[in-house]
């Protein structure tokens, strides 16, 4: 992949306002995750690993530039990156180590 090619995803510093278990789904989690100017609606299959309550007021790394996704009938406007994603690994939610503008763009 070129410079180019990377440039063009936008990642940017989120805080998880919210996070509550979708009724009916064993991984997913519904997030609202402030992004400075916005705050959108983020799913993600971390339930097999993570409490929402342990997600909430966490600085994350967010793929901003993502197509909308809908998943058992949620939108989600956006994907959480983790380390440890391969199969049998347990994923580890990259954070950031000190609190940061919400929508700050990460270079």
């Amino acid at each position: 992949m070129s410079y180019s090619e990377f440039s063009k995803i936008d990642l940017r510093v989120g805080y998880v306002e919210s996070a509550e278990r979708i009724p009916g789904a064993k991984k997913l989690i519904k997030l609202t995750v402030d992004l400075g100017r916005e705050k959108r609606q983020i799913i993600a299959g971390l339930a097999k690993w993570y409490e929402p309550e342990d997600l909430k007021g966490k600085y994350v790394v967010v793929v901003a530039n993502l197509e909308p996704k809908v998943m058992m009938g949620y939108e989600s406007n956006g994907m959480l990156l983790a380390a440890g994603c391969e199969k049998g690994e347990t994923p580890v939610l990259l954070t950031v180590e000190k609190p940061v503008r919400p929508g700050t763009k990460i270079c």
